[in-house]
């Protein structure tokens, strides 16, 4: 499996825990596809970037979409040549997706411009060292490409050094803190190079869990560590990989992701966000689907 199928079948076992909402969730989908064939960012323009979550999500939930209008917004990228690593991985994931990468050798190309010169994968070109994001965000463009990434063992010395003291792992060299997101970004490429993931990054990221369900960002910290939906995706995502059980909090997950859900179909991205999109409507269906026996 990949990063990108892995998280296709947990989006897929969210739609089975629907059940009549997933309708709701498909809706949803369906007024975020703006007539260019791309979906809506926050502003309600097309956006790569929103692309990549909403066109993944419909597909899994068997939302009927214009085949030919998406394929030509994502034709009008050419081969990305502007782009920042992000989205030149969403390019690439998205034509995966649509089972119509263009030029594979060229794509491989351009990832390699993000190699950072400790071997790993940095969102900026030529940096010393890598980051966990970018690891993941180019691996993730490898695996899609069907090609294999040169010198994986580097990638794993990179994503390595960024373990703190802790246990948790942080996503640039230069910051001395874990955070969640970075730490199940770290586990996810680890798991797909078949490197150990150190126990104490496992309890680490236990440890992140909100008493009132879901994850934070950082260690609880009353008022200041509230959870978030990324946070909470990605670690149980990333937990259920290595196979790690997290059934004792399931029911509080939960009641978190309800919490999040709106009458529109989609989810907010933690309780203080007045906006749906389709980055965390993708988040909340893959905590939900990792959530789903």
């Amino acid at each position: 499996m990949t990063i990108r199928l892995d998280m296709c079948k947990a989006v897929t076992n969210a739609r089975e825990a629907l059940g009549d909402s997933a309708e709701a969730v498909k809706g949803f989908f369906r007024r975020q596809l703006a007539p260019d064939g791309g979906f809506r960012g926050r502003d309600g323009r097309s956006d790569l970037y929103y692309t990549v979550f909403g066109l993944e999500a419909s597909l899994m939930l068997g939302v009927d979409l214009p085949r030919d209008q998406v394929v030509a917004y994502l034709d009008s990228f050419g081969q990305g040549e502007s782009f920042d690593l992000v989205h030149l991985a969403a390019l690439i994931r998205c034509q995966a997706n649509m089972d119509n990468v263009r030029d594979p050798e060229a794509l491989a190309q351009r990832l390699t411009t993000y190699r950072s010169r400790d071997g790993g994968f940095n969102l900026i070109p030529g940096e010393a060292q890598g980051s966990a994001y970018g690891g993941f965000l180019a691996l993730g463009a490898w695996q899609d490409l069907g090609l294999e990434c040169r010198d994986v063992e580097a990638v794993a010395e990179s994503i390595a050094s960024l373990q703190r003291a802790e246990g948790g792992y942080a996503n640039e060299a230069s910051m001395t803190a874990a955070a969640t997101p970075a730490t199940a970004a770290a586990i996810c490429v680890l798991y797909y190079l078949n490197r150990a993931v150190p126990e104490s990054a496992i309890r680490w990221l236990l440890a992140r869990v909100h008493p009132l369900g879901g994850f934070t960002v950082i260690p609880f910290l009353g008022d200041l560590g509230a959870p978030d939906l990324l946070s909470t995706a990605t670690a149980l995502h990333a937990l259920g990989l290595i196979g790690v059980q997290t059934d004792d909090a399931r029911d509080k997950h939960l009641d978190y992701l309800d919490s999040l859900w709106t009458s529109e179909g989609g989810f907010r991205g933690h309780w203080g966000d007045d906006v749906v999109d389709c980055e965390y409507t993708y988040y909340g269906l893959l905590a939900l689907g990792t959530l789903t026996p």
